[in-house]
Order: structure tokens, then sequence, then C-alpha cells
């Protein structure tokens, strides 16, 4: 388990829809230590801090073993490290084996799994293709956000350790299945609400779902 693309980029200027957008998702590898801190990577950061950014979601992780799925979805697209926003290319962490809570050592920083990634229009912008946010959300191959418990340095190639595990807490791939194709299954719900390290806005949204209130967009 290790990052094998370390990724950063502060915000740029870029054209959807006709419209200029500010953005953060061009992400770039850079190589040798770089400092992790409580919102973000030194060299990183996002455009709009009322939907991205924040404690917990400090870092996003996607695993390079999903490049092959989207190359084949995708033919002819340019998938280099980073091509999905992320700040971590990893191998070796999936959804389905990451639980909300999990505390992950890496480098000389501690992490903890937080939340999967709810894409916006920004990945349309990316991709240049509208069609990819359903594509993404369908796929289940959502990466997952992390929290900085202890800051740190980091750098490409250091190796990922498991500080604590969380067993009995919602996994990120339960929490894709919540989302969008298994919205109303009582188990998961119950599950998800039970776990304490899943931030509020997502607990209170599936409380609303059982519930039978109206809920609020999770933010992406």
């Amino acid at each position: 388990m290790k990052i094998i693309s370390l990724n950063v980029a502060r915000p740029r200027l870029a054209i959807y829809n006709g419209s200029s957008v500010s953005t953060g998702i061009f992400k770039e590898p850079v190589t040798g230590p770089v400092a992790l801190r409580t919102l973000n990577l030194d060299g990183d950061r996002q455009a709009d801090l009322a939907v991205h950014g924040g404690p917990y979601k400090a870092v996003y992780a996607y695993p390079a073993e999903h490049y092959e799925f989207w190359r084949q979805e995708l033919p002819g697209t340019d998938l280099s490290w980073g091509m999905f926003g992320e700040n971590f290319t990893t191998e070796g962490l999936l959804e389905n084996e990451l639980h909300i809570g999990d505390r992950l050592q890496i480098g000389s920083a501690r992490i903890m799994v937080r939340q999967p990634r709810i894409p916006c229009y920004k990945l349309a912008l990316k991709f240049r293709r509208n069609d990819i946010l359903a594509r993404f959300l369908r796929s289940g191959r959502s990466g997952f956000y992390f929290s900085v418990e202890q800051e740190g340095t980091v750098a490409s190639g250091d190796s990922f350790e498991f500080a604590g595990r969380e067993p009995h807490a919602i996994s990120i791939a339960e929490m894709n299945r919540l989302f969008s194709e298994d919205r109303y299954n009582a188990e998961l719900l119950e599950k998800a609400i039970a776990t304490p390290d899943l931030p509020e806005d997502w607990r209170d949204y599936f409380r609303k779902r059982i519930s039978g209130s109206p809920t609020k967009a999770i933010q992406p």
C-alpha cells in the first residue's frame, strides 16, 4: 500500500459551458517531500471552500487500480496520474476495504478515512464531457477523502500502514451504495448513522432519509 503519485495544484481559470470558473482540479505530480497540514498539502488549494476542502476533505485519494477501468470506458482519453483531481494516487487501498474512521500512517503524518467523493461539475470540466458525472457515480469508483490527525510530511513512494481499523463502521463502498444505488437500505442507513467518525452532515442526511424528511443535498 503506497502513494504512487503525489499531486497538487493551485486554482486556475478554465472555461465550462461558456463561462470562466476557478478550479483546483488540475493536479500535477510533484517530487520530494511535501508538508501535509490540517486542511491541505503545501502547494495545493481549493477554489470554492464552501463545498471543497475543509478538515473532513483535507486530502483526496484515488486508486491507481481504477485507471485501467477508465481506459476501457473512455478510450483515447489522456489519463495521467491526478486526472481525477486526486492528491494521492494510491496503490493497494480500495473502497470495499476502507471503513470510515480507519487510521493510516503515511510518511510522518497520520490520516483518517472520512467519506467518499461525490463529483461536481468540475470533473465534467476536466474531462470535457458531461456524462462523466453519472458514469463516475455508477462505477462505485469514488476514491476517498482523509482528514489529517497528525501533520507531517509525505512523498511519492511512501507506504501506508494502518494505525487503527474500524471494521464495524460503514465502508466507503457501502456509502457509495447508499448514495446512488440502494438509497433506502435500512441496515446500511443505520450503520452509517452509528458510525461516529462519519461527518455530521452525512449522518444528518441519512437520518432524514430514514424519517422521510426533506434532505439537503450533500455538497461535493
